[in-house]
């Protein structure tokens, strides 16, 4: 599951760096789909992962303030600092976790830890597809989502 996460900050990686070919207009615009632009799609995926990560250590959510983050070199920064203490959560994963129940701040269902990790890998899947679509809309080339050819698997 590790690989799927260093896939998926790779790719968000990637998808920062190609936004900062667009002006800070064109990051806001709202479009149809996502959460509405390029910019807070971005943050969107961020503030998701982490809030489930705090839910799975048993910790309250995280609420990430949109208005705070307007340009790429922000989101990038907060990406960063925010998946250093994500890399130690699942650093001290053991197959044991994967059916243990937990109950986040923000719903009163329970769910397994490792249903949890698996939407978390998901989601930003899906939110990525979203800014393919919107890079083909504005002529421009998309971010790979190909996952072979990354060095994941190296030892």
């Amino acid at each position: 599951m590790q690989v799927l996460f260093q896939y998926n900050w790779q790719v968000r990686n990637n998808w920062l760096k190609w936004c900062e070919q667009l002006s800070e207009e064109e990051l806001l615009v709202e479009r149809k789909g996502g959460v509405g632009n390029i910019l807070h799609t971005l943050l969107h995926i961020i503030d998701v992962e982490y809030s489930w990560i705090r839910g799975l250590k048993g910790e309250s959510d995280y609420e990430v303030d949109f208005s705070e983050y307007k340009t790429v070199e922000s989101v990038k920064s907060l990406s960063d600092s925010l998946q250093i203490e994500i890399k130690q959560y699942l650093e001290s994963w053991s197959n044991e976790m994967e059916y243990e129940n937990v109950k986040v701040s923000w719903n009163e269902e329970e769910y397994m830890k490792g249903e949890i990790l698996r939407h978390i890998i998901a989601h930003e899947i899906h939110h990525i597809g979203q800014l393919s679509v919107w890079s083909r809309e504005l002529g421009l080339r998309p971010v790979s989502a190909n996952l072979i050819g990354r060095g994941l698997m190296n030892k």
